[in-house]
Parts: C-alpha cells; sequence; structure tokens
C-alpha cells in the first residue's frame, strides 16, 4: 500500500524513512508545516528535507506554507504550554491536510514524523491522526511510536553523519518564545 509521510524535519525524519526502507515501504514524503516561524527557519528545514529526500531518490511533495492561517487556526491558544491545546490543533491542521494529500494522491496510508520527537505527545498525534484519516473511507492512518526499537539513537547517529541543520525549537513562535525564556 502506498504511505505518504508527512516530514516535519530531515533529522526527525531520516531513522523513520530509514526504517521503512528497511521494511520495503517505499514512501512519499510530504512536506507541510505551516507551523514554523519565521520563514527563513521554514525555509532551512524544507531544504534539509529536500536534500535528504534528493540523497534516497524519494518523492517531496511541498504542501504550502500559510502561516498566516495557521496562526488565525490557532487563535487564541498562543499561551498553551508545550503540548497543550495549541499543539493538538497544530498536530490537527496538519495532519488533516496530510490525509487529504493521501487521499487526493491515492495513498491508502499516511505516518507522520512528528511521533518521532521526544518533545510531542504521541496521544495528540494519535488522536489528530485518526481524526484526520476519518474524513475519507479509503485512507487510514499508521500509529506508530517512532521512539522506540532504537530509533531515538539511529535519530543521533544520522544527525551527526549526515550534517543535519538540527533546530533548537518546534517550530513555532510560541514555542522559541517560551524556549527563550526559559534561558
Amino acid at each position: 500500500m502506498p504511505l505518504l509521510l508527512h516530514t516535519c524535519c530531515a533529522p526527525c525524519s531520516a531513522p523513520v524513512i530509514e526504517w521503512l526502507l528497511e521494511q520495503g515501504i517505499r514512501p512519499s514524503l510530504f512536506y507541510y508545516n505551516p507551523n514554523i516561524f519565521p520563514r527563513e527557519e521554514y525555509e532551512i528545514r524544507k531544504a534539509e528535507s529536500v536534500r535528504y529526500a534528493s540523497a534516497l531518490g524519494l518523492e517531496m511533495i511541498d504542501g504550502d506554507y500559510d502561516h498566516d492561517r495557521w496562526l488565525r487556526e490557532v487563535s487564541g491558544m498562543e499561551n498553551e504550554p508545550e503540548r497543550g491545546k495549541r499543539c493538538l490543533q497544530c498536530f490537527g491542521i496538519r495532519l488533516r491536510t496530510t490525509a487529504r494529500q493521501a487521499h487526493d494522491g491515492g495513498f491508502g496510508c499516511f505516518a507522520t514524523t512528528l511521533a518521532s520527537s521526544r518533545w510531542k505527545d504521541l496521544r495528540q498525534i494519535a488522536e489528530a491522526g485518526h481524526r484526520a484519516a476519518a474524513q475519507w473511507d479509503e485512507v487510514r492512518f499508521l500509529e506508530k511510536n517512532w521512539r522506540k526499537g532504537g530509533l531515538s539513537e539511529r535519530r543521533r547517529i544520522l544527525l551527526k553523519e549526515h550534517g543535519f541543520y538540527n533546530q533548537p525549537y518546534c517550530g513555532c513562535e510560541f514555542s522559541a518564545l517560551r524556549r527563550n525564556s526559559n534561558e
């Protein structure tokens, strides 16, 4: 079954992609992250994802960067803590769009590399993914904890091996502000 993999960044994607390839699954990648701010940060992360996908000969589908729309959809949640309501809303936005891309592109299944980050709540990701898949009868969400089975350690190795840019915050300006205020 063709798999569409929502990718958030190269460091989180690399071990997931490697694992999928080892399982005989050749994913198409979907880069859709309108939460990332500023635009320069978005472009750096996207370039790293494209570089890695190209090296592996994988298809990369580029989603639209509409940060203003994303801000409208998380309005009122700016002061939520990490792993709070804003994060659930953000995952929902990104995974609904991924599910639509899976449907429109003829993919029977989609997954996300968001579930590889130790900073993310796996229950929120699963909830957002299953809700997104429920929009389409022929699309299902592959729920997987990409932190297990040595994948977290593999992430660290691949990060160094490929010299990936490793971002210091989740992506949105609200997580960056929290990180900066905690330093």
